[in-house]
């Protein structure tokens, strides 16, 4: 069982902005520390036999300069890599390429900070319609999968028990609670009330399933 109200309680979250060569792009940043070392949380962020056991299986080449792919997702190439402090990698899908970065620190004895920023180029017309939580959403799922990774013996997650429980109304909560979360955020970093809401509700009925407002 996941506790809904600690996991979002316990993850921080960031919109910014960023000029990059082509252009304007947004900043997307989720975070939160475990009860684990440094080390450990890195080995179980770049080990093809581990990264299924909370997020999804992947193939390819995790060495620098080379190429992977998640099941089901995304690909990239692996950009930098600062054993075992973090990674930066491209993450390619649907066509397009952003990118992103895991940074690790520690954060009191046996604690890790676990912080990841995602940068995209988003048009003004698409933020307005989905907003952060179209990606927040995901990456507060893989938060969820690395925070139980750590909390039980590492064995894995089941799939069929992970999609039950996205199923699940203690599922459709949390989804909830982080598109709501995601809103606050984006509000935060200046959308407007009415538009940072009216995302936020198209991308909760997204995920969970309920008419698209």
């Amino acid at each position: 069982m996941i506790d809904v109200t600690g996991q979002i309680s316990a993850v921080e979250r960031r919109i910014g902005d960023r000029t990059l060569p082509a252009g304007h792009a947004r900043v997307l940043t989720i975070a939160q520390t475990y009860d684990a070392l440094v080390a450990d949380v890195f080995d179980a962020c770049t080990n093809p036999e581990r990264i299924p056991r909370w997020f999804l299986p992947v193939s390819g080449d995790l060495s620098l300069g080379g190429r992977y792919q998640l099941e089901g997702n995304a690909g990239g190439t692996v950009e930098r890599c600062d054993p075992p402090h973090g990674f930066a990698a491209t993450w390619e899908f649907g066509g397009e390429v952003s990118w992103i970065e895991v940074r690790l620190r520690e954060a009191g004895p046996g604690r890790t900070r676990f912080e990841l920023e995602h940068v995209a180029h988003v048009d003004d017309q698409r933020w307005a319609e989905y907003g952060p939580g179209a990606v927040g959403i995901g990456w507060d799922l893989a938060l969820v999968g690395l925070a139980s990774h750590f909390a039980t013996d590492g064995t894995g997650v089941d799939p069929a028990a992970a999609a039950d429980w996205m199923a699940s109304p203690e599922g459709l909560r949390f989804v909830t609670e982080s598109s709501r979360s995601w809103t606050t955020a984006s509000i935060e970093a200046g959308t407007p009330t009415e538009q940072a809401h009216t995302a936020g509700d198209r991308v909760t009925a997204f995920y969970t399933g309920a008419p698209t407002p």
